[in-house]
């Protein structure tokens, strides 16, 4: 069982540790943006394992390159290419490497090496990214992708979500390193100039034992396990 926050609850502490009401119509106006904020700061320093997900495309024969829409994932981590009942894994390399050793669209086969190639021209990449393949598909490929996503934000009609049903402290602290600039407690001018220092000091104690706890749940630990690190065990058995 857990104990962490609803949308409302968080609004609540949030007020309370801010000492205003939350009513007010100033806290009201940045509300959006602190779990904006404090959600985006998370997520790009914990890599979640509760975030990462699959997705197929189609590759179509004889174009190396595959548009996959933007919003589908912040990070791609691994491809692979269906050919028969086999997932062939392909391997990230750079985009010179492909245009210098599969330059020629009529030498194809089965994909075994991919590179980011950039977003669409049109939107400057808020539409699509492009991967590009060699050698170049001698069939219509499905493709399976992984990688990472952002989770969907909290909000008054997305009262719950993983960052604040199981780091709700972390979250609350990501949340008052905002409400210090709302305060105005964010610089050597402030009233209170150590008070932004003393949430990112609470934040990075909170981020490295919640770094620790996501490198268990993917056997990133000690030795590649999912136990934490033991300073007593630490000489490898034989």
């Amino acid at each position: 069982m857990t104990t962490g926050l609803t949308y409302s609850t968080y609004v609540s502490q949030i007020a309370t540790l801010a000492v205003v009401p939350t009513t007010d119509p100033n806290f009201q106006s940045v509300l959006s943006m602190m779990i904006t904020y404090a959600e985006n700061r998370i997520c790009r320093d914990l890599d979640f394992l509760s975030t990462q997900y699959a997705n197929t495309y189609t590759m179509t024969s004889g174009d190396n390159q595959l548009t996959i829409p933007t919003g589908d994932f912040i990070t791609i981590q691994t491809v692979a290419v269906t050919s028969g009942t086999a997932n062939l894994p392909v391997l990230p390399v750079t985009k010179e490497y492909i245009q210098n050793v599969y330059n020629d669209s009529s030498s194809t086969g089965v994909p075994s090496v991919f590179a980011v190639y950039g977003g669409d021209q049109a939107t400057t990449g808020l539409t699509s990214q492009y991967l590009i393949f060699g050698p170049y598909p001698s069939q219509s490929y499905s493709v399976l992708v992984t990688g990472t996503a952002r989770p969907a934000s909290l909000s008054s009609t997305n009262a719950q979500t993983f960052i604040s049903t199981y780091l709700p402290d972390l979250f609350i602290m990501a949340s008052m390193i905002y409400v210090s600039a709302y305060q105005r407690n964010f610089g050597k001018e402030a009233d209170d100039p150590q008070m932004a220092q003393s949430y990112e000091g609470q934040y990075k104690l909170l981020l490295a034992s919640s770094g620790m706890e996501e490198a268990r749940k993917k056997f990133q630990s000690a030795g590649w396990t999912s136990y934490s690190p033991a300073p007593v065990a630490s000489p490898t058995r034989g």
